[in-house]
């Protein structure tokens, strides 16, 4: 089935869904934008701006550094923090014809030298020449150069490679996925619909630019729209940053969402600013708290869902109040079915395939399958019920979604987080345990009462109302957080 979707999305955009504009490549893309923008400040990074035309011209001059070590369509790692020579960078190689393989900063250099055996990349840029020692055979690039003389933009194809982001895919093995600018363009369209508040706005950067929700939702995205984006090189001054530039829109996962309403709670102002009016949440599970709560002190927050396959964006949430728990309406264009609960996805917007290391079941008769498990409503709305690989099979034959049950129980507004797994007790019998984390702000409206006794009693009540097969047996409150990825996402425990 393809997503008919395209009216509906007209109607949540407004006025803004006429500026929406298709390229077929990020040269073309990126030549149209910056001209038009061009007295427009791009990007804000450790207490300089830059224009949008200062921007076209840093990106031109390192095309040419660039052009002195290798021609398209090699392939070129880009490892270095989040930084303008990062941004100016990642358009200089993918506009030279060239396929950027965004690499995390954190990895060493025993690491960066298997990414190497991994993806053939022929040339790294990078901020710590270091990690690039034990690479053979690869020149390697400052990001801080530049050059006297500018280099024009290759003439890209739709389908040419345009990235690579590292992922750990259906079986958790790192590998790239392979995005065309195709895919890519695709990705930052989509990011447009929904809202209103589209085009010249001021959005902040804290999530790292080589995870695919960092790149596309929130760097590309607001170079598309003309916006400026600041550069957090510290989450650490997170709020001080936002403090002084004062986003009009935010991209986060619900961990740093969650954090972030914490403390606009207890110090009484949204620490984002005044000027905040749209975040944009997504990479994990959003509670319907947050949703709530965000829209009480002015500011829309819209859960989305998408994946590092499909470049990034495959469906979003315009109707945030009335359907907080959705994932909302899949995007225009997009091809979908539903197979035994299981998501399965084609389109424009997905990836040309895995690099590195092949993954066979990850495709059906031509269908990306997500491994994610999910419903739909009556009005289209897309609702995330688990993955596949994370679905506990007891003693009994039963099926338990751990992420259906965690559902339930993060409906407290109370219980901030939650874990449910396989146990297994001293007489190896297995069972359902329960892990929570409770959220502080709604700890101190409870005054002097029994908190723990209180929390198990609410989460009783809701286990009382489950199925008997899928109750929990253990409840587990903590005292601290989950352990999460650098993505923020909870670590789950290994099944028993």
């Amino acid at each position: 089935m393809i997503a008919d979707t395209l009216e509906i999305y007209r109607r949540y955009t407004g006025a803004a869904f006429d500026r929406i504009k298709h390229y077929d490549n990020m040269a073309e893309m990126w030549e149209a934008r910056s001209a038009e923008y061009a007295d427009l400040t791009a990007v804000a990074d450790n207490g300089s701006t830059y224009t949008y035309r200062q921007l076209a011209e840093d990106v031109a001059r390192f095309r040419t550094v660039l052009s002195r070590h290798v021609s398209a369509p090699a392939r070129v790692a880009l490892l270095a923090a989040n930084s303008y020579d990062w941004v100016k960078a990642f358009l200089a190689i993918v506009t030279l014809g060239c396929t950027a393989v965004a690499l995390p900063a954190h990895l060493d250099a025993k690491t960066v030298a298997g990414t190497q055996k991994l993806f053939g990349f022929a040339a790294i840029v990078t901020d710590n020449p270091e990690k690039a020692a034990r690479c053979q055979d690869v020149s390697v690039i400052s990001a801080a150069e530049t050059a006297d003389t500018p280099t024009g933009a290759a003439a890209c194809k739709g389908s040419d490679g345009c990235t690579i982001i590292m992922t750990g895919g259906t079986t958790g093995m790192p590998k790239g996925a392979l995005l065309s600018h195709t895919a890519v363009l695709q990705g930052v369209v989509n990011s447009c619909l929904g809202y209103t508040n589209v085009f010249e706005q001021r959005y902040m950067l804290v999530l790292p630019l080589t995870h695919v929700f960092g790149l596309i939702r929130n760097l590309l995205a607001s170079l598309y729209t003309g916006s400026t984006l600041l550069i957090c090189r510290d989450n650490k001054n997170m709020f001080r940053d936002a403090a002084a530039f004062q986003p009009t829109i935010m991209v986060l996962v619900p961990a740093l969402a969650e954090m972030a309403l914490t403390l606009s709670k207890k110090f009484g102002r949204n620490m984002f600013g005044n000027s905040l009016h749209t975040l944009i949440c997504g990479a994990a599970n959003v509670p319907q708290y947050l949703v709530e709560e965000y829209h009480r002190m002015g500011v829309a927050l819209y859960p989305g869902y998408g994946l590092t396959e499909s470049a990034n964006l495959v469906s979003g949430n315009p109707e945030n109040l009335s359907k907080p728990g959705s994932v909302g309406l899949i995007y225009p264009g997009i091809e979908y079915k539903i197979a035994d609960g299981e998501l399965w996805l084609k389109g424009k917007n997905m990836m040309d395939g895995y690099v590195g290391r092949e993954e066979p079941d990850a495709y059906t008769d031509g269908w990306f399958r997500t491994g994610d498990l999910v419903r739909m409503d009556d009005d289209g709305f897309l609702y995330i019920t688990g993955r596949i690989k994370e679905i506990i099979v007891l003693p009994s034959g039963e099926n338990i979604s751990p992420a259906e049950l965690e559902a339930q129980f993060n409906s407290l507004a109370v219980i901030q987080d939650s874990q449910v797994f396989e146990d297994v007790d001293a007489a190896g019998r297995h069972f359902l345990s329960l892990e929570v984390v409770p959220r502080a702000t709604e700890l101190a409206k409870l005054g002097d009462i029994d908190r723990e006794a209180y929390i198990r009693g609410e989460l009783q009540k809701i286990n009382a109302a489950l199925p008997a097969f899928s109750r929990v047996n253990k409840i587990v409150i903590r005292s601290s957080d989950f352990e999460r990825t650098p993505s923020m996402k909870i670590v789950r425990y290994k099944k028993c």
